[in-house]
């Protein structure tokens, strides 16, 4: 089990409809227009069927913060995701990932820090968003190990990297 976790509009579900997309699709390299999504309230299943096993990802709702701990028994790795081009959610962000981290069911988890939208103009760079959430301490500290992409859900960029930690991460 992989827990998809992040704050309300990172876009959580559309990284998921995209990488199903991108594990059932024919070898086309043309991701298409996104598919619409909805805030998700609760939970969503999708499994995804990787090089080396199937991996069922579990999207947990961002309004679901308060109870995100209810679901990490059992799981071995987990996404976290950013919005790169929302400055007013960073803080929050940096604090519920700190949460995360710091959760005893989850110190032999994997864990993939995804910054999402890449695509869009507002974006702040890479090194911005490492520097505000100091990533580099987080990760010297955080008792699993911490991987982080930049990805644009919504064009596809970066997606096959985050397939391919997911299959590297997960256990069988």
């Amino acid at each position: 089990m992989c827990l998809l976790l992040g704050a309300t509009g990172v876009g959580k579900t559309l990284l998921v409809k995209r990488l199903q997309k991108l594990t059932l699709r024919d070898g086309s390299s043309e991701m298409g227009e996104p598919p619409g999504t909805l805030p998700t309230v609760g939970t969503n299943l999708t499994d995804l069927t990787l090089k080396r096993k199937k991996v069922t990802v579990r999207e947990l709702g961002g309004c679901m913060g308060p109870i995100w701990s209810s679901y990490f028994t059992d799981c071995s790795s987990v996404v976290f995701m950013v919005d790169s081009a929302n400055i007013f959610q960073i803080s929050a962000s940096c604090i519920q990932l700190l949460s995360v981290l710091a959760a005893e069911p989850l110190h032999a988890a994997s864990v993939l820090v995804i910054f999402n939208k890449r695509d869009l103009p507002c974006t702040m760079s890479l090194v911005e968003m490492k520097s505000l959430f100091r990533m580099d301490d987080i990760i010297a500290s955080a008792p699993q190990p911490v991987t982080t992409l930049e990805v644009s859900a919504r064009s596809g960029q970066g997606l096959k990297e985050v397939l391919s930690w997911l299959d590297s991460n997960t256990s069988k």
